[in-house]
């Protein structure tokens, strides 16, 4: 029989639908009949009969009429909201804050396609995947044959009453108190309640699906203590999309993201909220049963595992590294066809200067300016026009794009490595060590190695905003550019990229406050038993900004430089750089007039996002290095 989850007020009801025939305001008054009958005061209403309402889907907040047919406009297990009139809007089933991340769309469909964890081969890129929905997880049998071998030693613990930190102890500065063993499933799920105390926005889907697919990744590994069963629920929910309510803001990095992951735990155990496609945010145990799941029920020091480790850090950081690589290589692509625009010279990036000082960041920057602007190979209307000016060298905004971008490439390369390393890291505490019969308490749950790369990846990726913004003043100011001021007709009655300039400026200020490391701040917490700390979770989240800001400012560039090619016509710049071009105008129109940029300039960053300007620009790049060979080796 098809049955709805019905929000009413500040409850969730089952209301089960033998005829679907029935309309919309039928099961409306259905709804509001089981809440009524469950109130001592019929939850201040006289008369079901006498209520106006209306209904409303909770994913989307879609509208729907009460003479709508059931089976017309609702699937079996849908989650529907039952609004009173006058009542104050619920928080309860709809997102926080709508819009401000990206919800599935109502067709979503599961992936086909598998990922299989193990704990040791998961890589950023796959991180990222995975949160955006493009895999399933399934474990690997040897990764199964390791969690039942680790889950074993542990039962053998409470078996033998060994007293053990974390299987029948208390937490923190309470751990020398034994926990009878009558009371260990209570002490987990203590654990996870005590720790959810999170405050802020919740995480979006794709962060959350990317913090439980990385704590199973380390749950797979084998050294948590973790039971099979627990670790093939918590894969279910991710096959599912049902995903907990976990607040930004409350870890400082140090005896793990404790908050993050107690709130995520507190879902998967059926408490709090949830997020999935077809629900929206609802009850996480309502949600988990639409889904056909169970909520978990805790052993001894399953609670511990599922909170002790720096997944919320590292998951983070690696969405902020995957995009920092990538606008990175992108930002070479904007600032070459600025250079073409301000009619710069080639010969700073002459592969003998960077032979002489050999970072390879620098060595393969220089490269791929070459590979975009060498004439010999793509011959360029532009440079050609102004062949034999007397300039001698260009600013160093163009000159020194190979030092100051080329920095940035190496610092990328090296944050990656330490997430990555972190990605298939064991982050609890204590671990169980199956191979030798014992469990060891230690300190790897300590967010100090990704916090510092995290911090330093803002500060060597901002960079790349900060010269890019004053490449954009070139290009606006006619003094510098031989162009019309803020590159628009009929300047005065015009403003064109006046205020777009203004917003880069505004982005680079922000991002030198967010650049300050919040790794070097450190609280003691727990009564002085955790005193020393990384704050990596602030470390990740404003990383993760820099890196949207800089895309941003760069996206500004980027329309700058396509405007300024108008006032350049008819002469034409390399192949490469016209396909970025035609890229370009493929989404937003030359600026003939004012008229409102912040479309253009969203446009051009989700450009930019699906490294688009690298896919079109690329190619040449690679043919360029083959004709180059064997001189010039990819980074």
């Amino acid at each position: 029989m098809p049955r709805f989850t019905v929000h009413v007020r500040d409850e969730w009801l089952t209301v089960p639908c033998k005829d679907v025939s029935n309309t919309v305001q039928w099961l409306g008054v259905e709804a509001l009949r089981r809440y009524t009958k469950n109130k001592p005061d019929n939850g201040g209403i006289s008369s079901v009969k006498d209520v106006r309402f209306y209904v409303r889907r909770c994913q989307g907040h879609g509208l729907l009429d009460a003479d709508d047919v059931i089976e017309d406009v609702l699937e079996d297990n849908d989650f529907v909201e039952i609004v009173i009139e006058g009542d104050v809007m619920s928080t309860d089933s709809i997102p926080s804050h709508p819009g401000a991340f990206p919800l599935y769309p109502p067709t979503y469909q599961k992936p086909h396609e598998f990922i299989h964890l193990d704990g040791n081969s998961l890589t950023t890129s796959d991180l990222v995947k995975l949160g955006k929905g493009i895999y399933q997880i399934k474990l690997t049998p040897e990764a199964e044959h390791k969690v039942r071998q680790s889950r074993q030693l542990v039962e053998k613990v409470v078996d033998e009453n060994k007293v053990v930190y974390g299987i029948n102890t208390g937490f923190g500065k309470v751990a020398r108190t034994l926990i009878p063993k009558s009371k260990l499933k209570e002490l987990q799920e203590n654990l996870i309640r005590a720790d959810s105390t999170g405050v802020g926005m919740p995480l979006s889907p794709e962060h959350s699906r990317m913090l439980l697919a990385l704590r199973i990744n380390v749950l797979a590994k084998g050294y948590s203590g973790i039971s099979l069963e627990t670790l093939q629920h918590m894969i279910a929910a991710f096959n599912s999309s049902c995903l907990s309510y976990v607040p930004e803001k409350g870890t400082v990095g140090a005896s793990g993201d404790l908050a993050p992951l107690a709130h995520l735990a507190l879902g998967l155990m059926g408490e709090g909220k949830m997020w999935s496609p077809k629900s929206g945010w609802a009850d996480a145990k309502s949600v988990l049963k639409a889904h056909g799941l169970s909520p978990i029920s805790l052993k001894p020091k399953e609670g511990l595992a599922l909170i002790n480790g720096t997944q919320m850090i590292t998951s983070l950081g690696a969405e902020a590294v995957e995009r920092a690589q990538a606008i990175a290589r992108q930002a070479d692509i904007i600032a070459a066809l600025t250079l073409e625009v301000l009619k710069g010279t080639t010969r700073a990036f002459d592969s003998g200067i960077h032979e002489l000082r050999p970072h390879s960041g620098q060595k393969e920057v220089a490269f791929r300016f070459r590979s975009l602007l060498d004439s010999g190979h793509h011959p360029s209307e532009i440079a050609e026009s102004h062949r034999f000016c007397d300039r001698v060298q260009d600013a160093y905004t163009l000159r020194c794009c190979p030092q100051v971008h080329g920095v940035v490439n190496d610092t990328i390369v090296f944050v990656k490595n330490i997430i990555n390393t972190e990605i298939n890291s064991v982050t609890d505490n204590p671990m169980v060590f199956a191979e030798r019969g014992e469990t060891i308490s230690g300190g790897n749950f300590h967010g100090e190695y990704p916090a510092k790369a995290l911090d330093y990846l803002a500060i060597g990726v901002h960079e790349l905003a900060s010269i890019s913004e004053r490449r954009i003043e070139r290009l606006c100011n006619p003094s510098l550019s031989e162009l019309p001021a803020f590159l628009v007709s009929e300047g005065g009655l015009n403003s064109g990229f006046m205020i777009a300039h203004c917003t880069a400026a505004a982005l680079v200020s922000e991002n030198k406050v967010l650049c300050h490391p919040s790794s070097v701040d450190s609280l003691s917490t727990c009564a002085a038993t955790e005193d020393h700390v990384s704050m990596g979770g602030w470390a990740a989240r404003k990383a993760l900004r820099v890196v949207e800001h800089v895309e941003q400012v760069l996206s500004i560039e980027l329309l700058a430089a396509c405007q300024g090619i108008e006032f350049l016509r008819p002469l034409r710049t390399t192949t490469p750089l016209e396909k970025v071009y035609d890229l370009v105008r493929a989404s937003v129109k030359p600026l003939d007039k004012d008229r409102v940029m912040t479309p253009d300039i969203e446009a051009v960053h989700k450009l930019l996002l699906q490294e688009k300007v690298w896919e079109v620009a690329s190619p040449y790049m690679e043919e360029y290095r083959k004709s180059q060979a064997p001189h010039v080796p990819a980074l």
